[in-house]
């Protein structure tokens, strides 16, 4: 029987960000491990695991000891001798971001590397979580360890929850990610996709097409189109929910991975998809409104709860 943590699957980096002349501000950020910033956030008392693997150099060091102090486990996570953290740098235009990346030799890339070790993270969680990019980073005998690995802990009952993520510069070719994808939805119970990617990768005319196109393959679908409805199927029936305007965005970086760990944290809190659906807006819009990938706890528990920000 799954415990009540929550784990996520993924790659953490190093962030620079807040670029104004020659000053930049180092964070970690990565789209898993936004999520379960903010699912840790808003599921106070339950353990949180980020699973991945780490590097032994004073970059990761601090990495493992900021994830500690902010409440978030590594469980049985790899830490290799000689590895260190890929980095990725943002630059806006506006509120729009742009990246530049360094990760060829992530540390995170070995992440499947001990598969039993894998496996015992993953040991007693209510939920798993990982993304596209998580399979993208690794090659595909690793993907088929992940994905055995998840499907044990499916089957133990843990939930599995899986954002496709679809990054074509992470890709050799659009069809390795196409069945990469398949393969990842067939252990999935909720898909969390954003519907521009799905329309890059397999063609989907509209997010409805999306809808009917995954609602044949996973039980819960929830479509994400920006500023757009989103579009939630689940036991046969369609809701649209309607997302909130922001009208001076910030930042748009981590908006996405802010609506899954919201949307998951409310339907492990027992909410319905549609109440769920509308607390992630609510969160995503508050973190458009800050800096960078990871809004401080209060922001995001107060949109979350729709009350005021201290």
């Amino acid at each position: 029987m799954a415990g009540s943590g929550v784990a996520s699957i993924g790659e953490c980096m190093l962030e620079l960000s807040g670029q104004t002349g020659p000053d930049w501000r180092m964070g970690f950020a990565g789209d898993t491990f936004n999520m379960l910033w903010a699912l840790h956030a808003l599921s106070r008392d339950r353990p949180a695991t980020y699973v991945s693997a780490f590097g032994d150099d004073p970059f990761s060091q601090r990495q493992i000891a900021f994830l500690a102090e902010n409440g978030i486990g590594i469980g049985s996570s790899p830490v290799i001798s000689g590895a260190r953290p890929g980095l990725y740098a943002i630059t806006l235009t506006g509120a729009e971001r742009s990246f530049t990346y360094w990760r060829a030799d992530a540390a995170a890339r070995q992440l499947a590397s001990d598969p039993a070790a894998l496996s015992k993270s993953l040991e007693n969680q209510a939920l798993v979580y990982f993304s596209g990019i998580t399979l993208a980073i690794l090659d595909n005998a690793a993907r088929k360890t992940l994905l055995t690995v998840v499907s044990k802990a499916r089957a133990a009952g843990s939930l599995v929850a899986f954002d496709p993520n679809y990054r074509p510069r992470l890709w050799t070719r659009r069809e390795e990610a196409q069945a990469a994808t398949v393969d990842a939805l067939a252990v999935t119970d909720i898909a969390l996709p954003t519907f521009p990617d799905e329309q890059m990768l397999f063609g989907d005319a509209t997010p409805q097409a999306t809808v009917d196109r995954l609602g044949q393959l996973v039980g819960e679908v929830v479509v994400k189109n920006g500023e757009q409805p989103a579009l939630i199927a689940e036991k046969g029936t369609v809701h649209e929910v309607p997302a909130i305007h922001v009208a001076a965005p910030v930042d748009t970086t981590g908006a996405g991975d802010s609506f899954n760990g919201a949307y998951l944290a409310a339907r492990l809190a027992g909410h319905n998809p549609a109440e769920s659906a509308l607390r992630a807006h609510r969160v995503a819009a508050a973190v458009v409104q800050v800096r960078g990938a990871l809004a401080p706890f209060e922001t995001l528990r107060a949109a979350f709860d729709n009350q005021p920000a201290n």
